[in-house]
């Protein structure tokens, strides 16, 4: 069974994208007690799910170093991983706090804080290697929840399917070569619940198909 030390991740120090690197630098200067660094995967590494967001929100993970940890779209998600047993432990929205994933993996599209939580199609193209490396480590998943359209499409690519022949859509299915099967949803932000896109209903809606297909298996 594979173990976290066993996922590709990239180092602290990560210098693929220039203008990432240059945002990250000003946030160390100006946040000197915050992560700032790209934002490794995080979960249970013998999971059967696999959550595939965007990137690290910048005061959320990009000051914690967890995935979601901190930032108002973590309230949503971890209080629905609780709902159907993913989780142990109570979230405290601090990567200190004993919170641990059971049966699920959180990972990014890219993993370092772009500026105004918009990577460019190059960064995204550059940071897909560590999502291949992770999903191609995780045996164990049988079921990917993509968190919005861009995560939606990069998991495509890791695969070299089109957006053409998988559209996005919530709650969308779609096989996937390797006998995977990925959902999509509305990323869990506080712009899609606030403004009723995403509701605390449909995103769990996601979920119970998740585990529909995982009992399929």
């Amino acid at each position: 069974m594979p173990t976290l030390a066993d996922l590709p991740q990239p180092p602290r120090d990560c210098p693929l994208c220039p203008r990432l690197v240059a945002f990250r630098e000003e946030q160390q200067e100006k946040h000197p007690d915050w992560y700032n660094a790209p934002v490794k995967g995080w979960g249970d590494p013998n999971a059967w799910l696999c959550l595939v967001g965007l990137a690290p929100g910048l005061r959320g993970a990009n000051a914690t170093g967890r995935p979601f940890t901190g930032d108002f779209a973590g309230d949503l998600l971890f209080a629905t991983l609780d709902a159907f047993g993913l989780s142990q432990g109570r979230y405290d929205a601090r990567p200190d706090d004993g919170y641990r994933l059971k049966g699920a993996f959180i990972s990014n599209a890219v993993r370092c804080v772009p500026p105004q939580n918009k990577p460019t199609p190059a960064e995204i193209k550059t940071c897909r290697p560590f999502l291949i490396g992770q999903l191609e480590t995780l045996t164990n998943v049988r079921v990917l929840i993509a968190l919005g359209q861009i995560a939606h499409q990069s998991t495509l690519k890791t695969y070299g399917l089109t957006q053409s022949h998988f559209k996005f859509g919530h709650g969308a299915r779609h096989e996937l070569p390797d006998g995977r099967i990925l959902i999509d949803s509305y990323h869990c932000s506080r712009y899609n619940t606030n403004t009723g896109r995403l509701t605390p209903e449909m995103f769990a809606d996601v979920f119970r198909a998740a585990e529909a297909e995982r009992s399929r298996t």
